[in-house]
């Protein structure tokens, strides 16, 4: 597969072993993965990389930013992007109401690799 073929993946994660198995695995996949431990750090990638297919974003990430209050504006840039939020706090997401929150997976904490590699495959197809 070509380089420009791959699909590139924003992953925002702060916890680092978490940020690590889900680079490993879904590199191993095939995907190209770009990696943020904050909102700042994501927001530099956002405003950097011409070339997102998807963002898979922890809700609650340090520096008092939400997984939701990246993806929003992100999307606005970007209305082909595809996120999917992860938390350990699945329920909090939901209580943000916010449009993103209606249309994107949610997946708990702890999750199958293979379940979140299905979806994206769904979702990117």
């Amino acid at each position: 597969m070509s380089e420009d073929a791959q699909d590139v993946v924003l992953i925002v994660e702060d916890d680092p072993s978490i940020l690590m198995v889900l680079s490993a695995y879904l590199s191993g996949e095939g995907y190209r993965v770009l990696q943020a431990e904050n909102g700042e750090q994501a927001f530099a990638i956002l405003a950097s990389k011409p070339h997102l297919d998807m963002m898979i974003t922890d809700f609650r990430l340090p520096g008092g930013i939400s997984g939701v209050q990246i993806a929003e504006p992100a999307v606005k840039l970007r209305p082909e992007l595809k996120v999917i939020f992860i938390s350990g706090y699945p329920q909090e997401i939901r209580e943000t109401d916010s449009p993103i929150t209606r249309k994107a997976p949610i997946l708990a904490k702890p999750f199958d690799l293979d379940v979140l590699q299905q979806i994206m495959q769904d979702m990117l197809s």
